[in-house]
């Protein structure tokens, strides 16, 4: 991983706040709060400065540019929600461009996981009980922010195990 392990340190903990908010509002209501991204956003602004070197920090804010294109782009052709693409948008400077390669496959898994346990679970009366009012039991769509605030979460959480290691000789 190319992500230092100080810098995911530093940014894990508000993306943990940030990405619980983020699906369980998507679970219960099926939408990502503007507030949420906001929030996101803004705690980029702040622990950037402290997390990256200057540079690497001003070209973060291009990532976001980029992947806000794409996936507006994305939502226009009914690809994806409104909100998880803001999301996205804003979780992409907290990667690393060289570990593009990394967070597609970490993407996939926790795709796939959060699909399943969203089904199962909604599949499960008792579930159903506990949380009545979530919406995304009843809708036929997938609340994206369950997978997309994971995938951020355990992409810095291995950042911090695994991130950039020193040149062997």
């Amino acid at each position: 991983m190319a992500i230092a392990p100080a810098t995911a340190l530093i940014f894990l903990p508000f993306a943990i706040l940030v990405g619980i908010w983020v699906a369980w509002s998507d679970m219960k209501f099926m939408k990502i709060p503007n507030k949420a991204v906001a929030a996101l956003f803004w705690i980029f602004v702040v622990t950037g400065l402290l997390a990256l070197p200057f540079t690497e920090y001003l070209w973060r804010y291009l990532h976001i540019a980029v992947v806000l294109v794409v996936t507006f782009l994305a939502n226009q052709v009914r690809l994806m929600g409104a909100g998880d693409a803001k999301f996205l948008a804003v979780m992409a400077p907290f990667v690393d461009r060289g570990d593009i390669a990394v967070i597609a496959p970490i993407f996939a898994a926790v795709l796939l996981a959060a699909f399943a346990t969203h089904r199962i679970f909604r599949a499960i009366p008792a579930m159903r009980r506990g949380f009545p009012d979530w919406k995304s039991w009843e809708n036929p769509k997938f609340p994206m922010g369950f997978a997309l605030s994971g995938t951020l979460i355990i992409y810095l959480a291995l950042g911090t195990l695994i991130g950039a290691q020193p040149p062997t000789l």
